[in-house]
């Protein structure tokens, strides 16, 4: 995969979340945000939920989906 090529295309990666680290099941540039939606770097990938399997754009959004979820 290489971002200079001209046919590069972002895709989406799927990933299995483990504790303080993760397995790439599908190669891909990005994941998305459970509370945001938005795009994720692997990269810049910082915080996930191994339970959920659910990625978090930043310590924000963990805490939103720690409130969401606390109570289930």
């Amino acid at each position: 995969m290489n971002i200079l090529d001209p046919k590069f295309t972002p895709s989406e990666a799927h990933i299995r979340y483990l504790d303080a680290d993760y397995v790439v099941l599908k190669p891909g540039t990005f994941v998305k945000c459970a509370i945001t939606g938005k795009p994720i770097a692997i990269d810049d990938l910082k915080y996930w939920n191994v339970d959920r399997q659910e990625a978090y754009i930043d310590a924000e959004a963990a805490h939103e989906a720690y409130l969401r979820y606390a109570d289930r």
